[in-house]
């Protein structure tokens, strides 16, 4: 292929004005006055309109958004309580207090993320899902 949006032209057409005239005009045919119309096309007299039904899209984007709501706040209360343990693991053992501070902390911002997932703010708590675990994950670092 040579790229060119003419390359697959077929090579009978040689009249463009035929081609042209050929591709816009339909073929008529025609039409008796004595026979019926005989078209598939139902009356829409009888049939309700569509505008009463409830739009489908409409639901899928409120699961799809509740499902996120859930999401977020599931995760960041699960990743509190693990900062919580964490902290509390460490808190009793010998570490440096950097470690127990840095797990608390992003417990913390977890547990924020978690309010602001049931709130429906789903991108911020997100984004604060993902700083809390870096937190808690540079806490591990001190260790």
């Amino acid at each position: 292929m040579s790229g060119r949006a003419d390359s697959d032209t077929d090579p009978e057409i040689t009249d463009p004005g035929a081609a042209a005239a050929q591709d816009t005009e339909p073929e008529a045919v025609p039409i008796d006055a004595d026979e019926p119309d005989d078209t598939d096309e139902p009356d829409d007299t009888d049939e309700p309109d569509d505008a009463d039904e409830p739009d489908d899209d409409a639901d899928d984007v409120a699961e799809g958004a509740r499902r996120a709501r859930w999401t977020a706040a599931g995760t960041g209360t699960v990743l509190a309580m693990a900062g919580l343990a964490a902290a509390l693991l460490r808190l009793t053992r010998s570490a440096p207090a950097l470690v127990p501070a840095a797990y608390a902390g992003g417990a913390a911002v977890c547990a924020g993320a978690a309010v602001l997932g049931s709130r429906g703010r789903t991108r911020r708590a997100l984004w604060l899902l993902i700083a809390g675990a870096m937190v808690m994950a540079l806490g591990d670092q001190f260790d």
